[in-house]
């Protein structure tokens, strides 16, 4: 692995996501209790071997990179390679957001030039997975593969009108490439993934952008399969994945990893999965608390009744106080005689004495960072 880089692009996608998303990236969105949706990428980066990985940032990106530092829960602090955030370079014109992933990866030329891994693994990050990277690699290495594509058969990960879709025959090349199809007829859903070698990637950039063009599935994978002009092979990932793309989406994960399969699935003992440290006492349980089927990180204080939720750092539940089947984030509060139920709370939002919030769970209510209810 000594000589593969990784880089994850933490820019598209986060309108759907509404109030969880206008501060921050959809990377750095608070799941499974005590984790961001990149610790999930760069762990499976660090697992497979790879030691140098930047990340590529665009507006509101402080969040995340407050929740990186410097990379030392990955062990990504060395002096040659390590993590290297890659803000956008503002100017009158760039206003820090790039039109697509390609102008992107033209923008952190000198990057990938310093850099001395001749093979990058190119990752997304609307996508939640814990991968073998090293055996994708291998896979890529010993097929003289071009490009090699990661994708899954999961039908959940279909949508209508999103996503891209690949077809591959029998000797894994892929022959076909659907971009947001209203309704996929590809089988395999490609999951923003792909190995190709840097100084193919920097051409294939360069002049993709040249011409206007801003789309790496769209403008330049398609045109590759469609062209013949390179072998672009896929390797299939057949562990458990999720798209956050939509607050449902995300509602769902979280409900998701309280399912104990489901959470040993994404949480390996050979793969496990770092975060940041935040040194807080453990979470105190009144002698009248009631807990059922809960995540619940450490700092939370709980006297009141906690069903199917996911409770993350220094959340306060008062006597009394019923929460089921919500989400509510760091330092959240729900005070005394309060019930609520399928809502998602935002960092340091507050529900007050006797409320009643109660949303429906295929469209749960989301309080936004700071708000009092």
């Amino acid at each position: 692995m000594k000589d593969v880089m990784g880089i994850i692009y933490t820019g598209e996608g986060d309108a759907l996501l509404r109030e969880l998303t206008i501060t921050r990236a959809i990377a750095a969105l608070p799941v499974a209790s005590r984790y961001r949706v990149i610790d999930f990428l760069v762990s499976s980066m660090v697992n497979g071997g790879i030691k140098n990985i930047g990340v590529i940032m665009q507006k509101n990106y402080h969040s995340l990179m407050d929740h990186l530092g410097s990379g030392k829960e990955w062990d990504l602090h060395g002096k040659i390679n390590g993590l290297h955030i890659l803000p956008p370079f503002l100017t009158r014109e760039n206003v820090g957001l790039y039109p697509g992933i390609l102008d992107a990866l033209r923008s952190n030329t000198n990057y990938l030039i310093r850099s001395k891994q001749e093979t990058v693994v190119l990752s997304n990050s609307t996508i939640i997975y814990n991968a073998k990277m090293d055996e994708l690699i291998k896979f890529h290495q010993e097929s003289g593969a071009d490009v090699t594509l990661l994708y899954t058969k999961d039908p959940s990960m279909k949508r209508e009108e999103s996503g891209t879709y690949i077809s591959v025959d029998e000797r894994q090349t892929v022959t076909d490439i659907e971009v947001d199809p209203t309704q996929p007829s590809c089988e395999n859903t490609y999951m923003q993934v792909l190995v190709i070698r840097k100084e193919l990637m920097r051409e294939l950039v360069d002049k993709a952008v040249a011409h206007g063009l801003h789309s790496m599935d769209r403008d330049v994978l398609q045109t590759l399969v469609r062209e013949g002009h390179a072998t672009v092979k896929a390797y299939e990932y057949k562990g458990l994945c999720w798209r956050i793309d939509s607050v449902q989406s995300f509602f769902k994960f979280n409900m998701d990893i309280l399912d104990t399969e489901k959470r040993k699935g994404i949480f390996r003992d050979d793969m496990p999965v770092f975060t940041k440290v935040r040194d807080e006492m453990p979470a105190y349980y009144g002698g009248n608390c009631t807990m059922v089927n809960s995540l619940v990180a450490d700092g939370c204080q709980i006297e009141g009744i906690v069903e199917n939720s996911v409770l993350f750092r220094g959340v306060k539940i008062a006597p009394n106080a019923h929460v089921k089947n919500c989400i509510i984030m760091q330092d959240g509060q729900v005070h005394e005689g309060a019930y609520i139920e399928n809502c998602i709370l935002d960092k340091q939002a507050v529900i007050k004495r006797n409320s009643r919030l109660i949303g429906p769970q295929a469209y749960p209510i989301v309080i936004a960072k700071d708000v009092v209810v």
